[in-house]
């Protein structure tokens, strides 16, 4: 074989991103996949610091905004279960810019509503677009990052989301009182769509869905070179060493080899997130019927997203050195137990550990569960995968809500209540274990099933 002809060997996409480090132009994706979940960080933040004065304005009453809270939710469960599958059809890159655009457009148009049916249905549409963001900008930077890195880099890129939300606050507070609630809208809608011509120059499409795709091997030499400039080259030939779907995107997640641990992932998001929206929506009044001061259930609610941030961080680099599955299962059970210790005891002292450990262990658990997503399913239906695990999770997360003024209404006790919320944590845990041990089990049976057929079509070729 002469040289031009090893020029043009095949290259498996995967391989080249495996085994090169982490360039500038990967660190760039990173970079403005975490600015996109930070502007969804915000965004979500925003509604629940101007509800008060929307409610002053139009005189409504508590009940009214209830559908403004749960608006949200809705789309981002819909904009997550149509976003998904429809990137892992056409691409990342194109859902991606046009996610972002979408809910800067009804961020923007939400600061015009003349009422709150208006308000409500562009609350909607925000979080349409939201919900379609999220998952491809999860899996974007999860196919454009080493396997011996992915966790590390996907837990830092999601801390956007996090620091977003703390952003929201601190930007509601200071302007709100100059430009009013709407003001406050405006700027949400603003952001994103300042940032979507930088992402319609700078952000590539997925070498991985191209190679998958049969995409043009120039287009992915390109993306490449720019990535491990040492092993591409535009004469090359590129695929991606992955079974291509024979069905759609969706029917993908229910194939034998996937059923079992997609509706274990399922479990673990819905709880996880049911969970978290629970605290999040409803520690101020627990904090409150414990007697403490507003100014101390407000740190211990920056004390939940605080150690939810060091969670991530630190269980990102674990879940790269050991078992993810091992890891995050663990995490969440330490973090069921933390829940149950919150019933214990009065002490504020003490409650603001446990709520720390909390939210390291069960919001943490949350973003590296993102990553378990986004490498349990094969790149044809990677996107869907994600995408569907966070719309049921955000299932949970309206359940959390609601129930959470159910459970107060009928009058259950904190220590109760605490009680109860360390089950789904517990069960998150479980469901994050055993999908680990289905998918060992799955690949042990695919590894037995392919030495079989090498060794069938071995023996043919000996006896012909």
């Amino acid at each position: 074989m002469d040289a031009n002809d090893m020029r043009r060997e095949p290259m498996d996409v995967r391989e080249i991103i495996d085994q090169a480090g982490v360039s500038r132009y990967q660190v760039m994706i990173g970079l403005l996949c975490f600015l996109i979940v930070a502007l969804d960080g915000f965004d979500i933040a925003i509604i629940g610091f101007i509800a008060p004065h929307v409610r002053s304005d139009w005189n409504l009453s508590m009940i009214a905004l209830g559908p403004l809270f749960s608006a949200g939710l809705l789309g981002l469960m819909m904009g997550a279960f149509l976003g998904g599958p429809l990137a892992d059809r056409i691409g990342r890159r194109g859902v991606l810019i046009l996610s972002v655009a979408w809910f800067g457009v009804a961020c923007l148009g939400s600061a015009a509503s003349p009422d709150i049916v208006w308000l409500i249905a562009l609350r909607f549409l925000t979080g349409f677009g939201l919900g379609g963001a999220m998952p491809n900008a999860i899996t974007l930077t999860a196919e454009f990052s080493p396997d011996r890195r992915r966790g590390t880099l996907l837990t830092l890129m999601f801390c956007g989301f996090s620091l977003g939300s703390a952003l929201g606050g601190v930007v509601t507070a200071y302007l709100i009182a100059e430009f009013g609630w709407r003001g406050v809208l405006a700027i949400g809608g603003l952001l994103p769509l300042m940032l979507v011509p930088v992402l319609w120059v700078a952000l590539p499409e997925s070498v991985r869905f191209l190679a998958l795709r049969n995409g043009n091997d120039a287009r992915i030499a390109a993306i490449l070179m720019r990535v491990a400039r040492d092993r591409a080259g535009s004469d090359r030939r590129y695929f991606a060493a992955e079974d291509r779907a024979s069905s759609s995107p969706v029917a993908r997640l229910f194939d034998p080899r996937y059923r079992q641990g997609t509706l274990l992932l399922w479990l673990a998001f819905f709880m996880s997130l049911l969970l978290l929206y629970m605290l999040i929506n409803w520690l101020p009044i627990l904090g409150a019927r414990a007697g403490l001061s507003l100014k101390q259930a407000s740190v211990f609610a920056g004390l939940l997203q605080g150690g939810g941030v060091l969670g991530a961080i630190v269980l990102g680099v674990l879940i790269d050195r050991f078992d993810a599955y091992k890891v995050v299962g663990a995490a969440y059970l330490v973090g069921a137990a933390a829940v149950a210790s919150l019933a214990a005891t009065g002490s504020a002292s003490w409650l603001a550990v446990g709520i720390f450990v909390t939210g390291f262990c069960v919001s943490g658990s949350q973003v590296c569960a993102n990553v378990i997503a986004s490498a349990f399913y094969p790149t044809s239906s990677r996107a869907t995968g994600v995408a569907w695990a966070l719309g049921v999770g955000r299932i949970g997360a309206i359940t959390g809500s609601f129930g959470g003024a159910v459970l107060l209404s009928a009058g259950w006790s904190n220590a109760a209540l605490f009680l109860i919320l360390a089950m789904p944590a517990m069960l998150s845990g479980l469901g994050v274990y055993f999908a680990g041990a289905f998918r060992a089990r799955a690949a042990s049976a695919s590894t037995s099933s392919d030495a079989d057929v090498a060794l069938t079509v071995h023996g043919s070729e000996l006896g012909s």
